[in-house]
């Protein structure tokens, strides 16, 4: 429990407002800024979008004058550069704060320590470090994509008792509840791109959007992987009237003529990446091609059972999110994870930070991968 009037406490208030940006500012990370006078809070701002100003410009001209000589709190280190905005260190100077409270220093080598060290050099007093953790685990994807280049993966599936995402190879098949569907949703709501492998779409055709109530759902960018450029043409990915386009990656022995049919300008792009061994597209190059020229931090891989087997088995998941319908689906249905060889149980991959929730009939298990074995 929180004391009133503590530095956690504000920053918790930070954080809220951080949270507001969730699924909007890539390949920025999200940031909220709270500005407190005495023991009043007077100003709150977030970073809504790349591009746009940073929290902390938000709540200090929100504040105005009252900002002399206050306390600024944000979740992330201010930047000391100019970027596509102006230094958000030359904003708290010019408005008069005199306190500055950081909950993370910023990972990105352009900042990384310098914003923090210039508002001490100015004469500021600056207090990092609070509520860092839950500050980290705001902006796993930003830290991952600007420290790695590659996004944050997270591995989703929905399946019965038994194990199974549909209850006859080749056939579409729904296991979950209308609960867990909304839940869903939500999830495409907070991420930049969402992946499948070309055979859920010659089974399922799915639409691959955001569906929330009073359409206030934003679409990712949708990601097919097909070697060989297999899907119909027929596809609705295809042929969607949608804010984000459908990027299909395919081998690079795949003719300039069949990409040529399938490109439409923003709306469907065709990348070409290298395969592996196995003939399949090298899936870090895939993860790859996203960061870099996509901007993407963080990718939904929805399947199907060989594409999270490929994922977990080159060691590229990050958290896995998995709904469990109370119901047997029987052994001719494809299974969740295809392709996956474990040896016992003491090479299993495992999670850590469990959570467990029931939605509807169903039940919500998540978690962060602890480890991978190193031969699979």
């Amino acid at each position: 429990m929180l004391i009133p009037g503590t530095d956690q406490e504000y920053m918790r208030l930070a954080l809220h407002e951080a949270r507001k940006g969730l699924g909007r500012t890539s390949p920025n990370p999200c940031v909220g800024a709270v500005v407190v006078h005495g023991s009043v809070v007077i100003a709150r701002g977030y970073h809504k979008k790349a591009g746009t100003p940073h929290a902390e410009v938000h709540a200090l001209r929100r504040a105005g004058v009252l900002a002399h000589d206050a306390t600024l709190y944000v979740t992330l280190e201010p930047c000391n550069h100019t970027g596509r905005t102006p230094p958000c260190t030359q904003a708290i100077l010019a408005s008069g704060i005199k306190r500055v409270v950081v909950g993370m220093e910023d990972p990105n080598p352009l900042v990384h320590g310098s914003g923090i060290k210039y508002l001490q050099s100015q004469g500021l007093e600056v207090v990092s470090g609070v509520l860092a953790a839950e500050c980290r685990a705001l902006n796993r994807p930003f830290i991952k994509y600007i420290t790695q280049g590659l996004p944050w993966v997270v591995m989703k599936a929905g399946m019965s008792l038994d194990g199974r995402i549909t209850y006859q190879k080749n056939h579409s098949g729904w296991m979950t509840g209308p609960a867990s569907s909304r839940k869903v949703h939500r999830l495409r709501d907070r991420v930049d791109a969402i992946l499948v492998g070309a055979a859920t779409v010659r089974i399922d055709d799915p639409a691959l959007t955001t569906r929330l109530p009073d359409r206030r759902g934003r679409d990712p960018l949708r990601v097919i992987l097909d070697t060989h450029l297999s899907i119909p043409a027929s596809s609705q990915v295809l042929h969607l009237e949608s804010s984000a386009p459908t990027w299909i990656f395919c081998g690079v022995d795949v003719s300039a003529d069949k990409i040529e049919k399938l490109n439409k300008p923003d709306r469907v792009i065709v990348r070409q990446v290298q395969c592996g061994k196995d003939g399949r597209l090298e899936l870090r190059q895939v993860l790859e091609v996203l960061a870099r020229d996509g901007g993407v931090t963080s990718v939904l891989v929805e399947g199907g059972g060989r594409v999270h087997g490929a994922f977990l088995r080159q060691g590229l998941v990050d958290h896995v999110t998995l709904f469990i319908a109370p119901i047997f689906a029987g052994s001719h249905g494809t299974p969740v994870v295809e392709g996956l060889n474990i040896a016992g149980r003491q090479d299993a991959i495992r999670l850590q930070n469990v959570s467990y929730r029931c939605l509807g009939a169903d039940m919500m298990v998540e978690g962060d991968i602890l480890s991978f074995p190193s031969e699979i």
